[in-house]
């Protein structure tokens, strides 16, 4: 069996190996390193796959949440509801750009904001929602669009775990994440279900004015060089970047199909263990692209086996282990952990296993086999 990855990139990069060199080979012979042939191909091919009028390429994830913000023209002051079980970068650019971040409690199932907790938290100050598609599924776009509709609040979909994820509406329509709100933003650092071999993000929306802003945005608040027309950042993915991800972008959907193949095979090895509750999925198979594959651990065993799952060196990881609304710098008295229950518990039960494309079964059946005993003997 061979070695177990987190994440192998490696193992990836070889069944695509001429696309990307040869795609690399070209920025190099064409010298065209920033906004070069390849950015604008990538951002066509990537509108078509997702079905949206308008994608703006960035540097990362992080500046594509912070841009799209930013192009909505929130002002300090205003309040941004999100998630308090997800990662920092979603919470960090709404206090950087002086809003207000007001976190409520997630779904337990699905680990997606719970909309009902939404409701409870606007305030006359609410001007935006951020629900972050967690680990590869969609939150509940349905139930959050009609209370922004509402309240005449912005929907910005952080969907830097979902990308390729499709979402089905209670209308009977098929669209994929990221295309359902005002304005969404994605990461492609390396280790993402469509990774470059860098950093590198975007902004998707289907609303023309916006995206117009959002372009001189990211280029200084340029739309003619040395007319700075809006405030705006240098955030701009290279082509270097672009390439890499126009190699992988048509393999998208055969990448989520093989995690997903991976994700049924653990739940299948984990079913019916009293410890073990493996990953929900909400609606068809096409729904969930299994970022990561994360389990909930009963019964306080949680931290017992992370350890010996690293004495034998199986990979893993605990996403996330502190909530956000316990990190010192998003602390604020306003908060109760009584409205935190769910995800006080999550950080202490989840444990995420080895996802990626190139996992076979050899390596499934060992991991899973290495849990199960180890649970049945505690």
């Amino acid at each position: 069996m061979k070695q177990i990855q987190m994440v192998d990139l490696k193992g990836q990069y070889e069944g695509i190996k001429d696309q990307v060199n040869e795609s690399l080979q070209e920025v190099l012979e064409s010298t065209a390193f920033i906004n070069g042939p390849q950015v604008h191909s990538f951002q066509k091919e990537l509108e078509e796959y997702l079905g949206v009028k308008n994608v703006i390429p960035c540097a990362n994830g992080t500046d594509a949440l912070q841009i799209a913000m930013m192009g909505l023209g929130l002002q300090p002051g205003d309040e941004v509801i999100t998630a308090d079980f997800t990662f920092a970068a979603t919470v960090e650019v709404i206090a950087l750009l002086q809003l207000t971040p007001v976190l409520v409690d997630v779904d337990p199932e699905t680990f997606n904001i719970d909309p009902e907790k939404i409701r409870e938290a606007i305030t006359p100050k609410t001007r935006a929602i951020v629900p972050v598609h967690l680990f590869g599924q969609s939150a509940d776009m349905d139930a959050i669009m009609e209370i922004a509709r509402e309240h005449d609040l912005y929907v910005i979909e952080d969907n830097a775990q979902a990308i390729g994820a499709n979402y089905h509406t209670r209308e009977g329509k098929t669209v994929k994440a990221g295309a359902i709100g005002d304005v969404a933003a994605t990461s492609f650092f390396p280790s993402k279900n469509l990774g470059c071999y860098g950093d590198g993000g975007a902004i998707f929306t289907n609303n023309d004015e916006l995206a117009h802003i959002i372009r001189g945005i990211v280029n200084h608040g340029m739309y003619e060089r040395y007319h700075h027309d809006v405030v705006g950042v240098n955030s701009r993915l290279d082509s270097f970047q672009a390439a890499v991800l126009r190699a992988k972008l048509p393999k998208l959907d055969i990448y989520n199909e093989r995690r997903k193949e991976a994700a049924i095979k653990y739940s299948e090895a984990f079913a019916n263990h009293t410890d073990i509750v493996t990953p929900v999925r909400r609606g068809d198979c096409d729904t969930h692209v299994y970022h990561q594959y994360t389990l909930k651990i009963g019964n306080g065993k949680r931290d017992a086996l992370a350890k010996h799952l690293q004495e034998k060196n199986i990979p893993f990881g605990i996403y996330y282990p502190i909530p956000l609304h316990l990190q010192k710098a998003y602390a604020d008295e306003r908060y109760e952990e009584k409205n935190f229950s769910i995800t006080n518990q999550l950080v202490k039960e989840v444990i995420s296993l080895p996802m990626h494309t190139e996992l076979d079964d050899d390596q499934i059946e060992y991991i899973s086999k290495t849990i199960i005993e180890f649970l049945n003997q505690q």
